[in-house]
């Protein structure tokens, strides 16, 4: 055991309070810290993010179980929602996490830094949808949710950034959003851990401990502490207004972004 595996728990601590407060998964917490603590122990450079990712989906398969059970406590989750996303959202994941796997660490950071801005900027501007405005059909649905995937295993989210923006634009009450994210967290996570793990399967030089592209020791730290938190961000999560709670979502992803952006630069 080294010296760095400690901090995993801490991550699992802060990365479980936000899955269960914004219904995010915890993944666009986790991948940039795990990149920051792999970089820190010298992990092959060229491995890095796709280590980042690959370990992130896989703590979001048991956060996010501890997170939708939260939510459905408080009735919060739309199980039809669920029910229409979650073809799509597995098939899009699978296959996004072999395309992840073909970029390069530096260009694949880039594209998780801009998706991380689009999603804090279409919450941030709260643009008000029409009262008429409804889901769409199965159909509908199931393009949504492969899109969402695809882009979910980009960055290694449960797809919350996307899955709820796209709900409360739907006319879907900012609550129910965030719970039924929660929800969709799990067969995202589920499709992008197995992506990742066999897509990594046959990657060379990778650290000590690594399943494919999960890095177990951060896997176990991270989810051992985060499924007991989770369930408390749920709980602030009910006790919040609505709007505090759309602009805190906005602003944690913004903070997030440039903070991806400033090591780009840098």
């Amino acid at each position: 055991m080294t010296l760095w595996w400690l901090g995993y728990p801490l991550l699992g601590a802060f990365a479980g309070f936000v899955a269960g407060l914004f219904g995010v998964g915890g993944g666009l917490t986790i991948v940039p810290l795990l990149l920051m603590l792999f970089q820190a122990q010298d992990f092959p450079p060229q491995h890095a993010m796709h280590l980042a990712l690959g370990t992130s989906m896989a703590t979001i398969v048991l956060t996010s179980i501890s997170s939708m059970r939260a939510h459905h406590g408080h009735g919060a989750v739309r199980w039809d929602i669920v029910k229409s996303f979650a073809p799509g959202l597995m098939a899009g994941t699978f296959a996004g996490t072999f395309v992840a796997a073909a970029i390069p660490t530096r260009p694949l950071a880039v594209v998780f830094t801009g998706i991380v801005f689009y999603a804090s900027a279409t919450m941030l501007l709260d643009r008000k949808p029409k009262p008429s405005r409804q889901l769409p059909g199965p159909v509908g649905m199931a393009a949504v949710g492969t899109g969402i995937g695809v882009v979910s295993s980009l960055v290694a989210a449960g797809g919350g950034f996307l899955s709820i923006p796209f709900m409360v634009f739907c006319n879907v009450v900012i609550h129910q959003a965030v719970g039924t994210s929660a929800a969709l967290g799990f067969p995202i996570a589920v499709a992008g851990a197995i992506g990742y793990l066999v897509s990594g399967m046959k990657a060379v030089g990778l650290p000590e401990y690594s399943l494919g592209y999960i890095y177990l020791p951060a896997l176990v730290g991270v989810i051992v502490v985060s499924m007991l938190v989770a369930p408390i961000g749920a709980r602030f999560a009910h006790s919040l207004p609505v709007k505090p709670l759309k602009r805190g979502f906005g602003v944690f992803l913004a903070l997030l972004a440039l903070q991806m952006t400033w090591r780009l630069l840098r």
